[in-house]
């Protein structure tokens, strides 16, 4: 009898083990059939982009707003986009003002009515060259930018920032560092972005940088800098309005990210204020 129980037993034990093989099996067909649901639906798969969306998914299961949940779900399933903000052509008035006509364009997208040329003057700016130092990028416009009669280089994200604060106080987003996606996230929310490239918008070779001595230090730069506004996205595509080109010029995205990235990862946006209840 007691030898009849122990076999019952193990046989039942068998049956639970097998049981709980099959739930695995069968956890494991489902998460491959949403694999491939999702391969055929998009183009590749980018890890940033399920990253992303991971984020807006988590953030709308603990907002207590139920509109703002609503909104960043709706944002998180975009995996394409394409702005309408109109171009504005540097040239032939600012030889080397790619950068505050970039800005000029977002501010406008954002409803301030300010000209490049406005903004040409406002920008703080710096000599070329003075008492064997060099101008610096990171606190000011180095150089002439209305002709190539004189020398003259650019300028980088912090005195844009600066100045695009005037026009919209608390509402600048100085997005520099962050990762390529937090872009990507602003053009989801149909707000463009302004970034620092190069003319190529691929990786430049070593050769291209040169070292300049400045006030405060070694700023490195290249010839060939150039600012653009990011306009929208695809899986594999970049859309930007281009002071040097065209509007909603399509670029390869991993080669723009490579050259935004060789730049410094700068970038400029704004956050629309939240309107009261």
């Amino acid at each position: 009898m007691n030898s009849l129980f122990e076999r019952g037993v193990i046989f039942l034990k068998l049956i639970k083990q097998i049981w709980f093989l099959y739930i695995i099996l069968l956890i494991f067909l489902a998460m491959t059939l949403i694999f491939y649901i999702y391969s055929i639906n998009n183009k590749q798969t980018h890890l940033i982009s399920i990253y992303s969306n991971a984020v807006f998914h988590l953030r709308s299961l603990f907002s207590d707003d139920e509109k703002s949940r609503s909104v960043e779900v709706d944002n998180a399933r975009i995996q394409e986009i394409e702005l309408d903000i109109p171009l504005i052509r540097q040239k032939p008035k600012l030889a080397r003002g790619c950068e505050v006509t970039s800005l000029a364009m977002l501010l406008q997208s954002a409803g301030k009515p300010v000209s490049k040329m406005t903004l040409a003057k406002q920008i703080r700016k710096v000599p070329y060259i003075q008492n064997g130092l060099h101008g610096d990028p990171n606190e000011e416009f180095v150089g002439e930018m209305y002709a190539f009669k004189r020398p003259g280089y650019g300028v980088y994200h912090k005195p844009l920032a600066e100045l695009a604060s005037r026009y919209l106080p608390n509402q600048i987003e100085d997005q520099t560092g962050k990762p390529f996606v937090s872009i990507l996230d602003q053009l989801r929310k149909e707000i463009p972005v302004v970034v620092i490239t190069n003319t190529s918008f691929k990786s430049l070779p070593k050769k291209s940088f040169i070292s300049w001595q400045t006030r405060k230090g070694n700023v490195k730069i290249t010839f060939h800098e150039h600012a653009v506004l990011i306009t929208g996205f695809t899986d594999d595509k970049i859309y930007i309005n281009n002071p040097l080109g065209g509007k909603n010029e399509e670029l390869n995205r991993n080669d723009f990210e490579k050259a935004w990235r060789q730049m410094g990862k700068q970038a400029i946006s704004y956050s629309i204020p939240m309107r009261n209840k």
